[in-house]
């Protein structure tokens, strides 16, 4: 079956990333004794007092250039779904600026200024709803539309809380490291599952032509 296999490609990318940004910043973590999951931020973990800071950035970096190609691959898959191209190049605009974000904050490591590039990839919260938005007329892809509603809520819901626009204290000098974790693996899980789950719905359509 050589229909949708570049695109079903790109999002095997898309899956893998997220896993390899875990990975980096556990193996990171598990070198650097002592190092403290509440209070340190874990772009520390890709810092000078980091003892192998390469282990973070270098994933870092690939992580970030796959989720830019991921970011195609998710556009590509929208259009062979049904979808807009005006929702679909919103997603690849996310990705890519996501993924800039990412590969520069690796070659600009903490504290250096230039790392805080790195918030570009907030950008990414809008891609869930652009998501949304193309597959809107799209059948059987409900159960991904709700799940992807929910990611954009909890995003939203982070991103308020660790900006300290409400309950200001709740997020303190002694607990910040989690709330970020949590935000990370919001932030950049979503995406994997929603590739896995566009990748199979391609997967699908590629058998029922070829038995057509």
């Amino acid at each position: 079956m050589t229909r949708f296999r570049r695109r079903r490609f790109l999002l095997w990318i898309g899956i893998a990333s997220p896993i390899l940004a875990y990975v980096s910043v556990g193996v990171a973590a598990l070198t650097w004794p002592g190092f403290d999951h509440a209070t340190q931020y874990i772009s520390e973990l890709g810092g000078e007092a980091a003892p192998h800071p390469a282990i973070f950035n270098v994933g870092v970096l690939v992580s970030g250039a796959g989720a830019g190609v991921a970011g195609i691959g998710f556009a590509l898959s929208v259009l062979a779904l049904g979808g807009a191209r005006i929702s679909a190049a919103i997603i690849a605009l996310c990705f890519g600026l996501a993924g800039v974000g990412l590969v520069l904050s690796s070659l600009y490591p903490w504290p250096d200024p230039r790392h805080l590039a790195i918030n570009l990839g907030l950008g990414i919260q809008i891609a869930p709803l652009a998501m949304v938005w193309a597959l809107r007329r799209i059948e059987g892809m409900g159960r991904l539309r709700i799940f992807l509603l929910a990611v954009f809520v909890v995003m939203a819901i982070l991103t308020v809380l660790t900006k300290h626009l409400i309950f200001k204290g709740l997020v303190n000098d002694d607990n910040v490291g989690w709330w970020e974790r949590a935000f990370a693996i919001v932030l950049v899980g979503w995406t994997g599952i929603a590739a896995y789950a566009l990748e199979r719905r391609l997967l699908i359509m590629a058998k029922a032509e070829a038995e057509a």
